[in-house]
């Protein structure tokens, strides 16, 4: 993955590039991406730079690269010892490799998980810990990329926190998150902060331009807007049902990141930040609409009610009872 063959984000590239180029690298990186956005491909080009073009970088073979991600017991691993990403780390790389912008569920699909929680645990840390005490197999930078940082917990975080701080010399953390606001403050304040946009194509996160399941996010995300707006409560409890009818409790917390984004969105735009935002061009006259008519208070109080119904999910909460109750939320804080 080379950075000529990215698609978007062209200031974080040259940026990516400059610090490569000037030896100035950060110690510690984090990216805010969309699910299903582009900061896994923008990690593997940075790196194949800052590894001199080797081409181990591009099959994820390479011995001095770790790779981190949530995982919990399942049907691929064995039950004798609590799993780390190494023990799913064939089925990661397959995916990684096949579609470089995957979201968290297909990420769960692959590892044989999904309705299950991932976590990145302590022992995890203790793992990641003595990999970085070695000496590099091939003599330069020891990095570890580690996707949503979010999911790590409070102990493994501590374990985290000295080398994270005060990294041996030429070792790397690049972490990709979908929600900067839960990564844990004595990790995040770290790390330098930057925003991935979602790449134009079609590995691009919006509906307009992707398919499948995103699509279908974006269907109910916009019906169930538009009968908000109108004030039709019927209507609104109507793509309640539909959310609770969804094929999987995954696919119901995907759906609540996806809207979660997109109230995100509304509130860069509320803000004057379109540019941060990453609004296609045909799509940023519905959410200019979203934003205009929406109070400012709104996005916020909307994406602190979908993390509570993602929580429900996990939960094992009836379904019905959580979107029902979701939609009465939104429609009385409008």
């Amino acid at each position: 993955m080379l950075f000529d063959t990215l698609t978007g984000n062209d200031r974080t590239v040259a940026a990516m590039k400059n610090m490569v180029a000037t030896g100035r690298v950060p110690h510690a990186i984090l990216l805010y991406e969309n699910d299903g956005g582009g900061a896994f491909p923008l990690c593997l080009a940075f790196l194949e730079a800052l590894y001199g073009g080797s081409g181990k970088v591009a099959k994820m073979i390479h011995p001095d690269i770790h790779f981190v991600f949530p995982v919990t017991g399942g049907s691929k691993v064995s039950t004798s010892e609590k799993p780390t990403s190494d023990s799913y780390m064939q089925w990661f790389r397959e995916l990684a490799l096949e579609r470089p912008c995957f979201t968290e569920n297909e990420l769960y699909q692959a590892l044989g998980i999904e309705g299950k929680s991932g976590l990145i645990a302590v022992g995890e840390a203790r793992l990641i810990l003595d990999k970085l005490s070695l000496t590099g197999v091939e003599g330069g930078w020891r990095s570890v990329v580690m996707y949503l940082p979010e999911k790590m917990n409070q102990e493994a975080a501590n374990r985290l926190l000295k080398i994270v701080e005060e990294p041996p010399q030429e070792t790397l953390f690049l972490m990709i998150t979908h929600a900067p606001e839960k990564v844990l403050k004595t990790i995040s304040s770290r790390c330098l902060s930057i925003r991935v946009l979602p790449p134009r194509g079609d590995l691009s996160f919006r509906p307009s331009e992707a398919s499948g399941e995103i699509s279908e996010y974006a269907s109910l995300f916009g019906e169930l807007m538009d009968a908000l707006l109108e004030k039709n409560l019927l209507t609104a409890l109507e793509v309640g049902e539909s959310l609770a009818a969804l094929s999987s409790r995954e696919k119901q917390k995907a759906f609540c990141r996806y809207a979660g984004e997109g109230f995100r969105d509304v509130f860069l735009l509320q803000q004057g930040l379109e540019q941060l935002a990453g609004v296609p061009e045909e799509e940023m006259d519905y959410y200019r609409r979203l934003a205009g008519t929406l109070k400012r208070s709104f996005p916020r109080l909307a994406a602190t009610q979908l993390d509570r119904a993602v929580t429900l999910i996990e939960r094992n909460v009836n379904q019905k009872i959580i979107f029902t109750d979701l939609v009465d939320r939104l429609y009385r804080n409008l």
